[in-house]
């Protein structure tokens, strides 16, 4: 099996060291290249990459506001967002926006091809407990009050109350053997009820069940 990506960057030498890296990796095959988002949103629909590596600064639509589009959509393509900016608020609004991971420019060409791997079978490129940390830095955008249609999202009824208790450990940035831990269970069940959790709240990753935990207010800022 091979991943299938689109590429998306304003800059025609960018895209072109970037399809040439692809081409020259095994596992990975570069099937178009988008100038800006809105041309990214439609590439996507048209082609249904496994994966899209985004920029965000581009003219016109940029990539934040294209990945939020590409997710919407409900389709199998993941976003991989890869930028010369190294900024948590780029993270922050990369991952809110439903991306599946986020990498710099000056990635080594193992780490992006890996980082694309990974997001193409449901990983995420960035650890819950980093996502985490970057809404905690900004918990002044998404601070939530009980009575908010975050907080009342129905997805939570459809939990067990065991589901429930492995949503927030989630949301606190564990890992399966931390969960396991402090649960007291053993790993492959943990592994079992998160897998269920994430079909429960149609989470795609579970970075996205982070944010739904935060924005429910399961988890609060530690700040």
């Amino acid at each position: 099996m091979t991943t299938s990506v689109l590429i998306v960057d304003d800059q025609p030498m960018q895209r072109f060291g970037l399809r040439m890296l692809l081409e020259g990796s095994p596992g990975v095959t570069p099937v178009g290249e988008a100038t800006h988002g809105a041309e990214a949103v439609r590439m996507a629909a048209e082609l249904r990459p496994d994966v899209v590596l985004m920029d965000i600064r581009m003219p016109g639509m940029d990539g934040l506001e294209a990945t939020r589009q590409i997710v919407a959509a409900g389709g199998r393509t993941r976003v991989l967002i890869v930028t010369t900016f190294d900024l948590d608020e780029y993270a922050y609004e990369g991952l809110r926006a439903g991306a599946s991971g986020f990498l710099l420019k000056d990635a080594g060409p193992e780490e992006l091809v890996s980082g694309i791997q990974a997001v193409a079978t449901g990983d995420a490129v960035v650890a819950p407990s980093l996502t985490r940390r970057l809404l905690d830095a900004h918990a002044h955008h998404v601070l939530t009050p009980p009575d908010s249609p975050a907080a009342q999202d129905p997805r939570l009824r459809e939990l067990s109350a065991r589901e429930r208790e492995v949503l927030v450990a989630i949301g606190n940035g564990w890992t399966n053997s931390e969960i396991a831990r402090h649960l007291v269970l053993s790993e492959s069940t943990v592994k079992k009820h998160v897998g269920r959790v994430l079909a429960k709240i149609g989470a795609r990753d579970r970075i996205q069940a982070v944010i739904l935990a935060y924005d429910a207010g399961l988890v609060r800022s530690k700040r």
